[in-house]
């Protein structure tokens, strides 16, 4: 079993990322390959990133306590799950602000993203792809896109995230691709610490 914090990537009032983050750890709870935890980035008061030298500069130790505090809980997971809101074709400051917020703990671990907006936050997701790649994590090709028309349907008719079987099978299909490579990351990190 693989251990997987889902991060809340919106800290806006009236955010809809209550809603995928909800129905993502559902779902996960009826999978016996993870172990799911929810990662509000409204609990943490993380500052915009204002260190005095890059992480790579300091063995990844950041001087300011949220930060460091951020980070060791990054160090527990074996892979993460994001919920990403496009703001103006980009991911959330917040978002962004809480990758850059770690760095070794980022490191040989999957990610997988949850996007919402017009265009499903597929804009958002790809910036965040590359950001993923720099901190040497693994992002997973299935991603969950939700667009506009589950969006309002959600808002206005009262629908749900179920009521859109293609997003279903898409979730799944992202926590298969998930607990592969969390599976695999997981074993090869205790392989090269053990030959360290």
């Amino acid at each position: 079993m693989i251990k997987i914090a889902l991060i809340v990537g919106s800290t806006r009032p009236q955010r809809f990322a209550d809603v995928p983050a909800r129905w993502i750890a559902h779902g996960a709870a009826a999978r016996p390959d993870l172990r799911l935890e929810t990662l509000d980035l409204r609990d943490y008061a993380l500052p915009f990133f204002r260190e005095p030298m890059p992480p790579l500069a300091s063995n990844g130790v950041y001087t300011d306590p949220a930060a460091e505090a951020w980070r060791r809980k990054i160090g527990e997971f074996d892979g993460f799950i994001a919920t990403v809101a496009e703001y103006n074709h980009g991911p959330t400051a917040v978002l962004k602000n809480a990758l850059d917020s770690a760095f070794y703990e980022w490191n040989r671990k999957p990610i997988a993203f949850v996007g919402y907006g017009g265009a499903g936050g597929v804009r958002a997701i790809e910036q965040l792809r590359g950001v993923a790649v720099e901190l040497q994590m693994a992002p997973v090709k299935a991603e969950v896109n939700i667009g506009m028309e589950p969006f309002l349907g959600i808002l206005m008719q009262g629908k749900t995230l179920d009521d859109y079987e293609y997003l279903t099978k898409a979730r799944e299909t992202l926590f298969d691709q998930l607990a592969w490579w969390g599976d695999a990351l997981k074993t090869a990190r205790r392989q090269l610490a053990q030959a360290a």
